[in-house]
């Protein structure tokens, strides 16, 4: 055995040591496979590396376009609807009495009785209450005395003058004496005739004890009753009605006209009045005037109609809709009022185009609650941003959203 082992390593070291330096084919055959080992642990750990990387830049890049996608507001959009071609307006609209007049009192004194309550009709001339009025009689009393007094000085001064008028021509008194017995008569006749004049007022005072109905009507309003003190205002304090009437025969109906439709309200127009109290009914009146002005403050011109109110069903005060039928015809539209937008420049909506925002001046008419008229800026075929953004701005880029492709005129 021993022999065996020392024969194996004489042979091990005749391998490895050939003359020239040359290397056995086992020992090159040993760094190859080093080699082959170190590339396959290389292309391990560089697609370890890889698969790491690849899975993140990917992740970057669509975390960068959905960024990039949201970015873009999504908007949801309606189409302006057309009006309808006929040309009746509907305006909001006060009714009042043909006549109506609160009633004064035009004495001092306190309301002895009164004779009707509200709710009455009343003819013209009709007593309505009396006022009692001490102070007044007594002030008529004191004129009268003065008045008398003042009629005997003047008698007494005409006969001194007259006298004085004989004694003249026998030059017994002088003629200066004769003119002052002239001046003092007609001192005297003024201050009665100024005395007449007072009486005369107190006189009619007392006669505005009685309270008479100025014309035929109702009753609508007695702010006075028994014991009142009643102040006709010439003191300086306020004055107080003490009946109001009005006459519901015939009706003045006021409407505010939008600027826009101010050279159709011609008098003649025909407009019909609709209450809420009258379902289905419509009574029938005329425009008779209109203010010849724009109000300075609403852009609107008043107008009146005239509606007979025979029956007195219809009552003053009421609140009514006008329906004016104007001649002509006025292209406008109508959109939802959530469309607008209220910028210092002025009303805007917001125009989806080419994918893009833009804001259109417009100018509004009637409002109907949730959907307003707009008489100019738009032709019917833009699509308006419903709810826009306050920070929207022209030019900014939009997208529409999946579920606002809708019928027209309204949004999903």
């Amino acid at each position: 055995m021993q022999v065996e082992q020392e024969e194996n390593v004489e042979t091990t070291v005749a391998t490895r040591n050939l003359p020239g330096g040359q290397q056995t084919p086992p020992l090159r055959s040993q760094r190859r496979r080093g080699w082959v080992i170190a590339l396959v642990a290389f292309l391990i750990v560089a697609a370890v590396v890889i698969s790491g990387i690849v899975p993140r830049v990917r992740a970057r890049a669509t975390l960068r376009n959905e960024t990039n996608q949201l970015a873009v507001p999504s908007v949801v959009v309606a189409q302006p609807k057309k009006s309808a071609p006929g040309q009746e307006v509907i305006l909001p609209a006060n009714v009042q009495a043909f006549k109506d007049a609160p009633i004064y009192a035009r004495t001092n004194g306190y309301l002895k009785r009164w004779y009707v309550d509200i709710g009455a009709r009343v003819k013209t001339g009709q007593l309505l209450a009396e006022i009692d009025t001490p102070e007044v009689d007594q002030q008529l009393r004191q004129a009268r005395a003065d008045l008398s007094t003042a009629e005997a000085n003047m008698h007494l001064s005409e006969i001194t003058s007259t006298r004085y008028q004989g004694l003249l021509k026998s030059d017994s008194v002088s003629q200066q004496e004769a003119d002052n017995a002239n001046g003092d008569f007609a001192a005297k006749k003024a201050i009665v005739q100024s005395s007449q004049a007072n009486l005369r007022r107190l006189e009619e005072l007392t006669s505005f004890q009685k309270i008479y109905a100025p014309f035929d009507g109702v009753i609508t309003a007695r702010n006075t009753d028994v014991g009142q003190l009643i102040d006709s205002g010439s003191a300086g304090g306020p004055k107080s009605e003490l009946f109001h009437m009005a006459q519901p025969g015939k009706l003045r109906v006021y409407v505010n006209v939008p600027q826009v439709y101010s050279q159709l309200a011609k008098p003649g127009l025909k407009a019909d009045l609709t209450l809420a109290e009258f379902p289905g009914r419509r009574f029938e009146g005329t425009l008779i005037r209109t203010a010849d002005a724009i109000d300075f403050a609403t852009r609107t011109l008043l107008v009146e109609i005239e509606v007979n109110n025979p029956s007195g069903e219809l009552l003053s005060g009421a609140y009514a809709e006008v329906h004016l039928k104007l001649p002509g015809n006025i292209a406008t539209f109508t959109i939802p009022v959530n469309t607008l937008l209220f910028r210092a420049e002025g009303l805007r909506v917001a125009v989806v185009k080419d994918g893009k925002a833009n804001l259109v001046p417009v100018t509004l008419g009637r409002d109907f609650g949730s959907e307003v008229e707009v008489l100019t800026g738009l032709n019917g075929d833009e699509n308006l941003i419903v709810n826009p953004p306050d920070s929207i701005v022209s030019g900014q880029s939009v997208r529409l959203a999946q579920n606002a492709a809708g019928p027209k005129g309204g949004t999903q």
